[in-house]
Parts: C-alpha cells; structure tokens; sequence
C-alpha cells in the first residue's frame, strides 16, 4: 500500500477531526507537479519546532509514546512540501512564521523556549481563533490559522499511521484471526465487518 493510500484510509478513520482542506488534498487522484514539490523550505530547527508543537496535540502517555517521538517534526513538513499546492505550501509557511511571532508576542520566548503549559496556552488560544473565524471569514489571521488546522490535521494523521500510533496508541492485531464463514451468532449479536 502507497503511503498516500494509508493516509487516505487513517483520514476515512477520523473523519470530521480533520478539515476540509486536509482531506481535499488527500483525497485528490492528481500527483502534484514536480515544479510545486518543495516550493518552501525547512530547517531542522522549524522540524525541532513541528514536533514540539505536535507533541502539545498528541503528549506522550503511560502507555504510548507521543507525536514528537513517532517522528512527526520531519512529517508534517515532508507532507506540506510533497502533497500541497504552492499556494497551500505558502500560505502554511506564512502561518509557521506567525506562529513564531505569536510566541514572541505573546510570552517573551520562541517557541521552543516555551514550558508546555506555555505552548498549550498557545495552542488554545490559536483554536479558538480558528473557531472565531469560522463566524467572522476574516482575512486578518487567514496563514495563521491555516497552519494551525493543517499541522494539527498532518499531525493526527500522521501519529495514527505511525507505527507507535498504529501499535501502541490503538489497538493491535497483527491477524485478528481465522476466516470462518460458518460461525454461529448468538440472538442479537452484531455481525462483525471485517
């Protein structure tokens, strides 16, 4: 299976938690040109910033590692780069910026600098935001919040098709067991789908 394929499938999963845009790129049949591909650039240190900003959205647990360790600081922007338009591409690159402004602005640091109760403020303040602007359609924070819903999407997405998500988070069954056509259902029992 093609990882665009899988992605597809982990997207189906989790239906409305991601946005319309996410699942419009996902779900198009097109390959993007090769003249679009890579249209921004990031440094290792905005990987560095990615995965802390996935790991406020997915922590670590008792039971699974989190979105930084399942190596989500290097997939968020692999996706961006391979999978989005330029215009997209832009856009989030904008917003990754702003995002860094805000922390500035906001709390004295960059955002790495940031304790975790810091970067979750930030983090609900950038969903309500997104919220507010859904009523308002204001052009004033567009970048910011479309890297907020598209990096939260690229991150759900990509911790449950990792294999720390798909193996320690969810439940696992390498093979969930023998075909049998044959079985006997007790009154009122569901069949199963698979």
């Amino acid at each position: 299976m093609h990882r665009r394929e899988a992605l597809k499938n982990v997207a189906f999963l989790l239906g409305g938690a991601i946005s319309a845009s996410t699942m419009g790129v996902l779900f198009e049949s097109f390959t993007l040109p090769e003249n679009e591909k890579n249209f921004v650039s990031f440094s290792v240190q905005d990987q560095k910033i990615f995965a802390e900003f996935a790991d406020i959205i997915v922590p670590t647990t008792k039971s699974s590692a989190g979105a930084k360790a399942a190596g989500l600081g290097k997939f968020i922007p692999m996706m961006m780069q391979d999978c989005y338009p330029k215009e997209m591409q832009t856009s989030f690159a904008r917003g990754f910026k702003q995002l860094q402004d805000k922390s500035m602005q906001d709390f004295k640091k960059n955002y790495v600098a940031l304790t975790v109760p810091e970067r979750t403020k930030l983090m609900v303040d950038l969903r309500l935001m997104s919220i507010a602007d859904k009523e308002t359609k204001s052009e004033e924070n567009k970048d910011l919040i479309y890297f907020f819903t598209t990096a939260r999407d690229l991150t759900l997405l990509g911790y449950y098709s990792s294999e720390i998500g798909c193996t320690k988070a969810r439940e696992y069954v390498l093979v969930p067991g023998r075909f049998d056509g044959n079985t006997k259902l007790k009154p009122g029992q569901k069949s199963w789908a698979t």
